[in-house]
């Protein structure tokens, strides 16, 4: 794993931060920030360290919602079984759609994932089970193993905290292992790669998978954090939601998400009142921040302390 200080003390801090928070702030929008940084991880270790454009990923994020929310309401699953069966759903379709976009590079892959994503957008508005425009509601948080109850908010917190921290050194641990370093490499020169003797779509395959299987998770959990599995997780605005928050806070960083997740939500908390204003907000805000910060909030951090964070 990653030896550098720096490191190991924003993860301190990241880590007291969420652990302290719930005593100040309303514990649901925390655990709403930590599903999205979890997403929006998954989505930058894709896009920042293999250098793969997704426009569908919220596919991942909706389908795992869905399938873990239909298991906790329908066949009444503990929450760590139905969690669990959203991701495996979320990772069976990362592998059948990567398979199919691997094959294509650029603009090619972002617009095969887009149209992919699109179908399973119209599968979920069509499907008996998953409620079509009402979504499936009142979904059971139940017992986590039998013992604790997920109805109190703050025990549901430290299993989503839980859950975050799990998946986001996940991410941590593949950037830091030679097969992080060769996804950067096919990320900065895909041909010299090859000529190394790397099977690049193998790689690019594998990263993908891990990507849907992370979202897929952030979903999942999020399905019982709302007791909700709708429509606009697996929207395509929700695509674009997580590639504004992996480029606001810093693309190919470890912090960058989870800090640009963490504004993004809480703009959207915040400025709700202002009603279909909330997008020209967001957009301009974010001119401004690409505008002053080139790298994205950590990335310029880092670029300022010459430390990887």
């Amino acid at each position: 794993m990653g030896s550098d200080p720096s490191l190991w003390l924003a993860l301190g801090l990241m880590i007291a931060f969420f652990a302290l928070a719930p005593i100040w702030v309303y514990p649901i929008f925390l655990m709403k920030v930590m599903c999205f940084a979890l997403f929006a991880c998954a989505f930058n270790l894709l896009i920042g360290f293999g250098g793969l454009l997704s426009f569908g990923h919220a596919m991942f994020l909706g389908t795992a919602g869905y399938a873990a929310a239909h298991a906790a309401k329908a066949w009444a699953w503990n929450p760590e079984l139905a969690i669990l069966f959203g991701t495996v759903c979320a990772t069976g379709l990362s592998f059948v759609v990567g398979s199919l976009a691997i094959r294509r590079q650029g603009i090619y892959f972002a617009m095969i994932t887009l149209a992919l994503a699109q179908m399973i957008y119209f599968f979920c508005l069509q499907a008996p089970f998953t409620g079509g425009e009402d979504g499936i509601q009142a979904v059971p948080r139940g017992m986590l193993f039998g013992l604790f109850d997920l109805r109190d908010n703050h025990r549901m917190y430290m299993l989503v905290l839980a859950i975050f921290l799990a998946g986001f050194l996940i991410v941590w641990r593949v950037v830091h292992s030679p097969f992080g370093q060769i996804l950067k490499a096919i990320r900065e020169h895909e041909d010299r790669a090859t000529s190394l003797g790397y099977d690049t779509d193998r790689f690019k395959l594998l990263a993908f998978v891990i990507s849907g299987a992370l979202a897929g998770t952030a979903g999942a959990t999020k399905s019982l954090v709302f007791q909700l599995a709708s429509l606009t997780d697996v929207h395509w605005s929700m695509s674009g939601e997580v590639v504004l928050m992996t480029l606001l806070g810093g693309m190919g960083t470890l912090f960058g998400p989870v800090v640009g997740a963490a504004v993004i939500v809480t703009m959207q908390n915040y400025l709700a009142q202002l009603g279909a204003w909330v997008t020209v907000v967001q957009g301009v805000i974010f001119v401004l921040c690409v505008l002053a910060f080139r790298r994205g909030i950590i990335g310029e951090l880092a670029h300022a302390l010459k430390r990887p964070l």
